[in-house]
């Protein structure tokens, strides 16, 4: 389905925190400009923000635009679907 990132049950209780669902919930209501800019807006450290991007981008949950030096986070689609048990 085209806008729709499916994840399996498993994936999901293990990807999909609060503070990562929240990372999520900011990229698609808010243009983030940054990692630095997103830890800012959702008030923590870069370096947290940063690990928790990384594990999203392994599962294809956002993807990194590169602009010179700094890295934009974006979700890869617009919805994520848990697959049923």
């Amino acid at each position: 389905m085209e806008g729709v990132q499916v994840l399996s049950l498993e994936s999901a209780e293990t990807v999909l925190t609060p503070k990562r669902r929240e990372l999520i919930e900011t990229l698609r209501s808010e243009d983030v400009e940054s990692v630095r800019d997103l830890a800012r807006r959702v008030g923590r450290d870069k370096a947290q923000v940063s690990r928790d991007l990384g594990l999203l981008a392994e599962h294809s949950i956002i993807r990194y635009e590169e602009a010179g030096r700094m890295k934009r986070p974006c979700l890869v689609q617009e919805h994520i679907i848990v697959e049923p048990i």
